[in-house]
């Protein structure tokens, strides 16, 4: 897939090849829009995605539009039907963030043949969808390629670093491994690298052990890993194998568990990526395109290709590098979570010492 973000056209210049962006629906205030989330393991969706998209289609159509809910708990097949449902719900669009970007393609065109625009959420879907939203997710596995180089320094090649890369089901994932190659490709010795089934935890400890077995423990240098959730379980893989200092280890998502195991140099860093800004500009997407028919000129959209489709109006938002020594001017500043939720007694010394009070 390919990202233009020459995002300066207007919503007319952005509409691309075809007839991405555009609808004849035209609506009210009185709207329903469909909103289909992938799973509900990582926290991000069920306390920032929902949450803000809701409080925003209420703004946008003056407290008359409404949401109508379900969420795929990582099952292709049950997403497909949660497609079908919202079709013969009738809603005037719908925000999908897929659980398989391929499976869901003949759901989008059914949606499309009964008028309701697709708008693709944080995942790029393929079919006939209006428009799509996410973050550089090439950037995003380049900065963390970037950060584990940092904490390796002079030792980038003393040794082994394990790849644990996310769901195959998942176009993010294929770019997250992209941008993570196109920085550490040369200038690390990849001793193992795994396609993480799902983006589970305990997929990516079971995978982790794996590699400590066949690379031994003390070889091991630094581990890639794209988000927090499978962070943990590569860190619970390390410390079972009785390694009392833990190699840097790269995250996403900035989950709570993630931030403090920063705060306590037991992952060295996650990547800060604002949910209310994604969330609140596909609501802004889905209200423009069933009201006027395009997206909204206002938010600066370029243009994306997906394996389907060509120029997709798309708007992408930037993404930021966590460490313990930005945390109070990201999560805490954008409200995530307070210094009280990261700095529980057990990690009190460790924010003191940082700083975080």
């Amino acid at each position: 897939m390919t990202v233009s973000l020459a995002a300066c056209g207007s919503a007319k210049e952005s509409g691309g090849n075809g007839d991405s962006g555009k609808t004849t629906t035209h609506k009210g205030d009185d709207i329903t829009v469909g909103l289909l989330l992938p799973e509900n393991q990582t926290a991000r969706y069920e306390k920032f995605d929902k949450p803000i998209i809701e409080k925003q289609i209420k703004d946008l159509t003056n407290g008359k539009g409404k949401v109508d809910y379900l969420n795929a708990k990582q099952d292709a097949t049950l997403q497909s039907q949660q497609i079908d449902t919202m079709i013969t719900k009738k809603v005037d669009v719908l925000i999908l963030d897929a659980v398989d970007y391929k499976a869901v393609a003949q759901g989008v065109k059914k949606a499309k043949d009964a008028g309701i625009p697709v708008v693709a959420y944080d995942r790029l879907a393929e079919g006939p969808i209006s428009a799509y939203t996410s973050f550089d997710n090439v950037e995003v596995g380049k900065t963390q390629g970037e950060a584990l180089l940092k904490a390796l320094g002079g030792k980038a090649k003393s040794g082994k670093i394990v790849m644990m890369n996310g769901s195959v089901t998942d176009p993010n994932a294929a770019q997250f491994k992209q941008g993570a190659h196109e920085v550490l490709d040369g200038k690390v010795n990849i001793g193992k690298e795994y396609d993480t089934k799902e983006w589970k935890p305990e997929n990516a400890n079971a995978n982790m052990e794996g590699a400590i077995s066949a690379l031994g423990k003390d070889k091991i240098v630094g581990v890639y890993s794209a988000n927090d959730g499978m962070a943990g379980g590569v860190i619970t893989a390390l410390k079972g194998a009785g390694l009392k200092t833990i190699p840097p280890v790269t995250g996403q998502d900035a989950e709570l568990a993630g931030v403090q195991r920063i705060v306590s140099n037991e992952q060295y860093m996650s990547v800060f990526k604002s949910y209310p800004q994604e969330a609140e500009t596909v609501a802004k997407m889905a209200v423009s395109i069933v009201k006027t028919g395009k997206v909204d000129g206002s938010l600066g959209a370029g243009t994306v290709d997906s394996g389907t489709e060509k120029g997709i109006p798309a708007v992408i938002v930037p993404v930021v590098s966590l460490t313990k020594d930005n945390i109070k001017d990201t999560v805490i500043k954008q409200g995530y979570y307070t210094v009280d939720q990261i700095c529980t007694a057990k990690y009190k010394a460790a924010c003191d010492k940082i700083g975080l009070k």
